[in-house]
């Protein structure tokens, strides 16, 4: 968000690699307070520049002891008792805190993995008004343990194997627990969050929808000069449409919207959209046909993270050339490309700019992000970028887009190239996916339980199989089918579909599709997979 609401009733987030960090962030969130999680390894004038209010350390899965091992700037401790910023170590961020402030890490006798119980050692402690001996269930993962606790430390609980479960000192403001409060299988985890944060940080839960939309509508005011041009590419998804709908309330008919057909749309999703964009949006859209110049492109190219960046370089050249008509009608070249990048794009895709991160993962590069060409002509300008999903939905309803258009499932930006493992020009896939993923969808919405599932889709797979259709043997291809819930797309949970659905289901594929003989579902969560096949 802009510069105001992060200097204010923040918390930030040093991520140490676990992967329940984000989860952190979601937490706060849900608390009504901002949280923004960025590399533990930041530099402290990256830090001091997000003024936070409170410092969480994340868990990781390193040990402290390990040769090249993540740590906060060295900076950081001098820092936070300077401005009385309190700050909580997680796991990981436990042991930092021990071993930085003069106390002692070794390798745990006995590892404490998975559902432990904890015992409250202190009164009026970390844990409130828990009293001493009071127990609680929580979830552990970890393999080194505190020994012996920096001076003016004291132990808040134990777990049930003896060893230090939570950890303070008042006076200077650190705090610690050896376990993960941000987990469901810590069930109290929620209530030590909120005792941090509002006995002990004292910060009030203020952050809403309504004080971002005001916020950014400022920003980009401030930002766009009153003679600039703002393009966006609009990909019929709630991102891209949310974003030029803010962007458009801020500067009006200067924002010019571009929806391009790459030949990697759904059924009928170019007419669908279109009609939606001027019938419900009002919004200024101009329609390109570019289906031919990234199928051309994509010849031959198996290779996803390839298949990415060529659908992003391809984006840029076609605003490239819709700025170059902008000029010729009005004078002068656009300034900035809006885009609807949102929060796990970001996470996703690379660590967060400026994070200095060295033990971040790439997990896939969304043409949006790393897929964009280091040449770009055009500014970003991405209001979206600190948001999830469901706060994106939020925000889009607070603006009157509609609520049908705001329960769409999302669709990838690269389309269907990431639903065709492999050559995507080859023979007739793209067609068969089409006609395949439509029956699938209108299945959902016909039995009703479209708003229950977060995304679904269907995927073609590259293989043939042998099957028997008409009393004569075949040798077809197969569909994978593809349903999740899940709350903001960092996790997500394959949805249980009834069987009879699914038999039907599968039927009316094998009937209707020409070339499928074959129909699979995908039933593994996020993670081990990603939502998206590619």
């Amino acid at each position: 968000m802009g510069a105001q609401s992060i200097k204010s009733n923040l918390v930030l987030i040093l991520d140490f690699g676990s992967q329940y960090t984000h989860l952190i962030t979601r937490r706060i969130r849900a608390l009504n307070v901002f949280s923004l999680c960025i590399s533990g390894t930041s530099t402290l004038q990256s830090i001091a520049e997000l003024n936070p209010s409170a410092i969480i350390l994340s868990g990781g899965p390193h040990s402290v002891h390990a040769e090249g091992a993540p740590c906060f700037s060295p900076e950081l401790i001098h820092y936070v008792e300077s401005k009385n910023i309190p700050v909580l170590g997680i796991c990981y961020g436990l042991q930092l805190i021990v071993q930085k402030l003069g106390g002692e890490v070794k390798v745990a006798g006995k590892h404490e993995y998975g559902r432990m119980e904890i015992e409250v050692a202190k009164a009026d402690g970390l844990f409130g008004n828990k009293k001493v001996g009071a127990k609680q269930s929580v979830w552990m993962s970890h393999g080194d343990e505190a020994v012996r606790l920096p001076e003016g430390f004291e132990v808040v609980a134990r777990s049930n194997q003896g060893a230090v479960a939570a950890i303070e000192n008042r006076a200077r403001g650190f705090y610690g627990l050896q376990y993960h409060p941000e987990v469901t299988h810590s069930p109290e985890g929620m209530d030590t969050l909120k005792y941090f944060l509002f006995d002990i940080c004292e910060i009030s839960a203020s952050w809403k929808m309504q004080d971002i939309l005001d916020e950014e509508l400022k920003v980009i005011k401030s930002k766009v000069g009153p003679n600039d041009l703002v393009i966006c590419g609009l990909s019929g998804g709630v991102d891209s449409t949310v974003a030029a709908t803010l962007v458009h309330k801020a500067i009006g008919d200067r924002l010019h919207c571009l929806f391009v057909d790459n030949g990697l749309l759904r059924w009928r999703e170019r007419e669908r959209v279109m009609e939606t964009f001027e019938r419900d949006l009002h919004l200024p859209v101009t329609c390109v046909d570019a289906s031919e110049k990234f199928l051309s492109r994509l010849k031959g190219v198996t290779e996803p993270e390839k298949k990415r960046k060529i659908i992003g370089e391809e984006f840029i050249n076609i605003f490239d050339s819709f700025g170059q008509e902008l000029k010729q009608k009005y004078g002068k070249e656009p300034v900035y490309l809006v885009q609807g990048t949102l929060y796990p794009d970001v996470i996703e895709s690379c660590p967060p700019p400026g994070s200095g991160s060295t033990h971040s993962h790439t997990i896939k590069s969304h043409h949006n992000v790393g897929g964009l060409p280091k040449n770009m002509k055009l500014k970003l300008i991405e209001p979206l970028k600190l948001l999830f999903k469901d706060e994106v939905r939020e925000l889009g309803k607070i603006m009157g887009v509609p609520e049908g258009f705001l329960k769409r499932h999302p669709f990838p930006g690269p389309g269907l190239a990431v639903r065709v493992p492999g050559d995507v020009t080859l023979g007739n896939h793209l067609d068969t996916l089409r006609k395949a993923d439509e029956i699938f969808i209108q299945s959902i919405k016909d039995a009703g339980i479209y708003d229950n599932i977060w995304q679904a889709f269907a995927v073609f797979l590259p293989v043939l199989t042998v099957g028997v259709q008409g009393d004569q043997r075949t040798y077809s291809h197969a569909i994978a089918l593809r349903a999740v819930t899940s709350h903001d797309g960092m996790t997500a949970d394959w949805y249980d579909f009834d069987h009879k659905f699914l038999a039907e289901l599968s039927t009316r594929i094998c009937n209707e599709v020409v070339g499928v003989n074959r129909v699979l579902m995908d039933i593994t969560s996020k993670p081990p997979s990603t939502i998206e096949w590619e």
